[in-house]
């Protein structure tokens, strides 16, 4: 096995990115079938992956015709890859909520419909391209069913 390495920089880069996908000593297992820019499992609760589902959320509402804007209720599965930035793989359940769009509210404030014949739950798979350092996010895929 061998020791790349710290780079000098790699804290900070962990903080940026609010991921550490690398170890510390950046050693794989000597058998490990992971690759550098494979894509790997992350924590559905992580704060890059809630900002991407939202971002994916907001891509289906200014696509839909729906009256009522939608907001994400559960993230089910979440991987990423690193590739010239973040790029996430999202399935996500999406459920429509109180606010119109005319409103054009909040999310954060959007309650999910209460009343039965309103209520819709959609399964939604999202890819997410973030490039933190040019603040730029691309929805590479936003599939809802």
């Amino acid at each position: 096995v061998q020791r790349a390495e710290a780079h000098p920089f790699k804290p900070l880069m962990c903080f940026i990115l609010m991921l550490c996908v690398v170890s510390v000593t950046n050693v794989l297992p000597p058998h490990s079938t992971i690759r550098p820019g494979s894509p790997v499992p992350v924590n559905t609760n992580n704060p890059g992956v809630r900002k991407a589902a939202r971002f994916g959320v907001y891509r289906y509402n200014n696509s839909s015709n729906d009256l009522f804007l939608f907001k994400e209720s559960q993230i089910k599965k979440a991987m990423i890859q690193i590739v010239r930035g973040l790029k996430y793989m999202l399935h996500v359940e999406i459920k429509r909520t109180v606010c119109e769009k005319r409103d054009h509210a909040s999310l954060d404030s959007c309650h999910f419909q209460r009343e039965k014949n309103l209520q819709r739950m959609l399964r939604c798979y999202f890819e997410v391209w973030i490039t933190p350092w040019t603040h730029k996010v691309h929805i590479l895929v936003a599939h809802c069913e």
